[in-house]
C-alpha cells in the first residue's frame, strides 16, 4: 500500500510532512499515487552529541536539532558524554562549558583526541572562557553565547557540519 505525502517548508527551514492514506475516489490512479523517494534513514542523519546540564535548555536544544533533521544524543554532564563518545562516533559535539563532573572544555579536548575530525561547538554564557588563548579548548571550535535563538543554532550547526 502506498500513501501520498505533501512536504512543505515550516518556518522556512525544515520540512513538515502530511500523510494522506490512499483513497481510490480521490486518486485517479487507484490510490497508488507517484512513487516516493526513499525516506532518509536514521543512520544517514548527522549525529550530534549534546552535553548540557540545564534540563530545560537541553530539552530545547534536542527538540530544535531533531526538528532540523539531526540525530541527537544528550547528557547532563561532561563525563557521561565522554563515555558515550568512547563507544561511538559523532559528527558534532555540542557542549556547555560549565558542567558537573567534567567541564565542556575538557570534554572537547578529550573528544578531539578520540576523533580529530569531530566538529565542536560550545553554547555558553561564558564565551570569554572558551575563547581564552590559555584554555585547552580546541582552536577551531565554534562558540555561541546564551541565550541562543533556534534559527541561529540550526544555521550555525549546518555551517559547521558543512565545513
Amino acid at each position: 500500500m502506498l500513501v501520498n505525502v505533501d512536504a512543505k517548508k515550516f518556518n522556512g527551514f525544515h520540512p513538515l510532512f502530511t500523510v494522506h492514506p490512499p483513497n481510490a475516489a480521490r486518486d485517479s490512479d487507484g490510490g497508488h499515487g507517484p512513487q516516493l523517494p526513499a525516506a532518509v534513514e536514521p543512520k544517514d542523519m548527522p549525529k550530534i552529541l549534546l552535553a548540557e546540564d540545564d534540563t530545560d535548555m537541553r530539552r530545547f536544544l534536542v527538540k530544535a536539532l531533531q526538528n532540523a533533521g539531526y540525530e541527537v544524543t544528550s547528557y547532563d554532564n561532561g563525563l557521561s558524554a565522554y563515555e558515550r563518545l568512547r563507544e561511538e562516533p559523532f559528527e558534532l559535539l555540542l557542549t556547555d562549558i560549565v558542567m558537573p563532573e567534567m567541564d565542556g572544555i575538557e570534554l572537547a579536548r578529550r573528544a578531539s583526541e578520540l576523533d580529530p575530525d569531530i566538529k565542536i561547538m560550545f553554547i555558553t554564557g561564558f564565551a570569554a572562557v572558551a575563547l581564552n588563548s590559555d584554555s585547552a579548548a580546541p582552536k577551531n571550535a565554534k562558540v555561541l553565547s546564551k541565550p541562543v535563538h533556534l534559527r541561529e543554532l540550526v544555521n550555525e550547526v549546518q555551517k559547521l557540519l558543512a565545513a
